[in-house]
């Protein structure tokens, strides 16, 4: 995996710089979606719900509560058909109410699957604690569940997760202010001071005097009052084209599945490396020996080792200064490094003062 890898990243290290949209590089500041949580119940299992669970049976008489019937005092009702749930969904920037968005449903007791099943009318909360959306409906399960007489059981997916498209009513929008603010702030998705030099001209090119940059992440706009005007300012800076700066030089190691990653920045000062694989066998082959006729010897076994040693892969890579990721990938791969090689070669190289980038073990 690691030598297939290595073979097509020279592709990366050869390739030219090109111009993105502002868009793609980073979002406005408030104009983005928030994170809704919800409890609720989930009926019509086919026994396969939470069964007597106490938080489930006091849901369920606040549900019937609200219906108008009222459990008798003291009942504790078998609840399999039923199961508690907590709704979770993503209120795009924007909603207004009416609007429908998606909701995603999971047991938190010890439902054994949610198949079949239909949500219970439950509000959704913001982080402000108020309401942003109703969901209700009819479960999506991609999941499937068999539990036999005998205990065996048989599981496909996740069939305690549901989907309901379209689950949930927006109630309340949003205010995200962007249309009333002096200042609207423009924010990089990652943090970098040239990128974000790069952006405020290419704006102050189409648009004298409206960018400003404030930190390594943020380029402040003054862009005109009102909604349509704005909007239409935004809409414009966003497809602007800007070259991005080259990304700081990283080597990207996995320690868990071995996958080694070099973007074309990295460099190299004039180093040699010498990998080789050193093997040594021990082959214990014992000899029976036998005493001879008659002579009231005893059997005996005789140790008989052998070994040897063979040194294999013992070449030599040399790097001329400001040597590229092309010429890096193809040195290892004539060596023809293993991924614990190659990972122990990138570190010395590292602490060699050879290897100009920062390494990242994931």
């Amino acid at each position: 995996m690691v030598a297939a890898a290595l073979t097509a990243l020279p592709v990366l290290g050869t390739a030219t710089a090109h111009a993105e949209r502002v868009r793609d590089l980073g979002e406005f500041q408030g104009v983005r979606s928030n994170q809704l949580t919800g409890y609720g119940i989930v009926v019509g299992l086919p026994g396969t719900g939470d069964d007597n669970l106490e938080y489930l049976t006091q849901a369920m008489r606040g549900v019937s509560g609200r219906l108008g019937v009222q459990l008798p005092a003291g009942v504790a009702p078998g609840l399999k058909n039923a199961a508690a749930v907590m709704i979770t969904a993503d209120l795009p920037a924007f909603s207004k109410p009416g609007q429908r968005i998606d909701v995603t449903v999971s047991t938190i007791g010890k439902a054994k699957s949610l198949r079949g099943g239909a949500l219970v009318l439950a509000p959704l909360y913001g982080a402000d604690g108020q309401i942003y959306a109703m969901a209700q409906g009819n479960l999506a399960v991609g999941g499937l569940g068999i539990t036999a007489k005998d205990g065996s059981q048989l599981t496909v997916n996740v069939p305690t997760v549901g989907r309901i498209a379209e689950g949930a009513t927006v109630e309340r929008a949003v205010d995200t202010g962007f249309d009333r603010n002096e200042v609207l702030r423009w924010n990089l998705f990652d943090a970098d001071f040239l990128n974000a030099a790069r952006v405020r001209d290419a704006i102050n090119t189409r648009f004298p005097g409206t960018a400003s940059v404030e930190d390594g992440v943020t380029v402040a706009l003054r862009l005109p009052s009102g909604s349509d005007a704005r909007a239409s300012a935004m809409a414009a800076i966003e497809a602007i084209e800007v070259s991005p700066a080259e990304a700081a030089a990283k080597v990207i190691v996995n320690s868990r599945t071995g996958t080694v990653v070099i973007n074309s920045a990295v460099r190299l000062s004039p180093a040699a490396i010498s990998h080789g694989k050193l093997v040594i066998k021990v082959d214990e082959k014992p000899r029976v020996s036998q005493p001879g006729p008659f002579s009231n010897g005893q059997t005996a076994v005789v140790p008989n080792s052998q070994i040897s040693v063979e040194e294999q892969g013992n070449h030599v890579a040399l790097f001329k200064p400001g040597a590229s990721l092309s010429s890096l990938v193809n040195a290892l791969n004539k060596l023809g490094v293993s991924p614990s090689d190659l990972v122990a070669i990138l570190e010395a190289l590292k602490q060699a003062g050879a290897l100009k980038a920062e390494m990242v073990v994931i």
